[in-house]
């Protein structure tokens, strides 16, 4: 199988992590921190919460193409989260929480832009998503991998994720594992 990766950030990794793992044809997801200066040391979950690394808090997404595109995968992102609200979703507020798709090459920027402009006009606001080229990622520390797997009745996540999903699952059942 060859598979293809993509990267983005829509607010807390966790969320997006959870979401998007439900995906046909996801291999793997794994959290971390991109979008910061290039050549930057890894920055710690500590230093991304204040807002000043740079870093957002993104998902690598490992995929098979032959199953999911990277159409279907912008789809569901954007189904995820709020496009149009600059560097906040819901309660979490700073640039470590932007809207951003990270491309690795030209291809994945010109579907990106294309995608945002075929469905700007779903959205009452304009979407505020950026599209930049990938540059450093830097995997999380290992206690946020399968985060909402691992804390299920964790307040927050009992409260944001589970509607993320749902969401997913109604809009894109298609796209959506079974189990």
């Amino acid at each position: 199988m060859t598979t293809q990766t993509a990267v983005f950030g829509g607010g807390c990794f966790w969320c997006t992590e959870a979401a998007l793992k439900i995906l046909k044809g996801v291999v793997r997801i794994e959290p971390g921190y991109a979008g910061g200066p290039v050549g930057a040391p890894a920055p710690s979950y500590e230093q991304v919460c204040t807002g000043r690394t740079g870093f957002a808090e993104v998902v690598r997404v490992e995929y098979d193409p032959a199953v999911l595109s990277y159409g279907d995968l912008l789809a569901a992102f954007f189904a995820t989260h709020d496009p149009t609200t600059l560097n906040r979703q819901g309660n979490d507020i700073g640039t470590q929480y932007r809207s951003v798709i990270l491309y690795a090459d030209e291809s994945q920027k010109a579907q990106a832009e294309s995608f945002i402009a075929e469905h700007a006009s779903e959205y009452t606001r304009p979407i505020v998503t950026e599209v930049v080229p990938l540059g450093d990622f830097h995997l999380a520390e290992e206690y946020h991998h399968n985060y909402f797997e691992r804390n299920p009745f964790s307040g927050y996540c009992m409260a944001v994720i589970p509607p993320k999903i749902s969401k997913l699952r109604s809009k894109y059942s298609d796209l959506v594992n079974s189990d």
